[in-house]
């Protein structure tokens, strides 16, 4: 199972969405499903509409919030296979693309890969304050 070590933002019925500490690109999170449920074949019909309108709601919230240009949504779960015995957990890894330089809570934030593959090793840590203020601007658009 992959560690669900980053901050908590929200959650549906079968979804919970948390805050990655790298901001690299802001807003980047991470939508874990509920249930312990090992590979993306096994969801629901349920699950799946539930992240529908989920990963809706993110979109929607992050463009017109933070001023994103699209999203890359990946379900890897290659380090799961790195451990002796296994157990991948079906979760998403969210990064919104930023045509253009994003400041927000006086830091800037620019997506130098932008139209092109999303960087893996980039790290962009920020202040407690301001990883408080995305949480909560996140927040604001998924409680609707």
């Amino acid at each position: 199972m992959t560690e669900k070590q980053h901050d908590f933002v929200f959650e549906t019925k079968y979804w919970e969405v948390y805050l990655n500490p790298d901001q690299y690109y802001l807003g980047r999170c991470v939508v874990f499903a509920k249930r312990d449920v090992g590979a993306m074949s096994e969801l629901t019909r349920e699950e799946w509409l539930d992240f529908a309108e989920l990963s809706r709601k993110i979109e929607k919230g992050f463009k017109q919030k933070f001023g994103a240009t699209m999203f890359n949504w990946t379900c890897l779960m290659n380090n799961a296979y790195q451990e002796e015995n296994p157990h991948p957990w079906v979760h998403w890894h969210m990064r919104p693309r930023y045509k253009n330089p994003v400041e927000f809570a006086g830091q800037k934030f620019e997506d130098k890969e932008f139209g092109h593959h999303y960087a893996r090793q980039t790290e962009q840590t920020v202040s407690p304050e301001v990883f408080t203020k995305i949480v909560e601007e996140i927040e604001s658009f998924l409680e609707k």
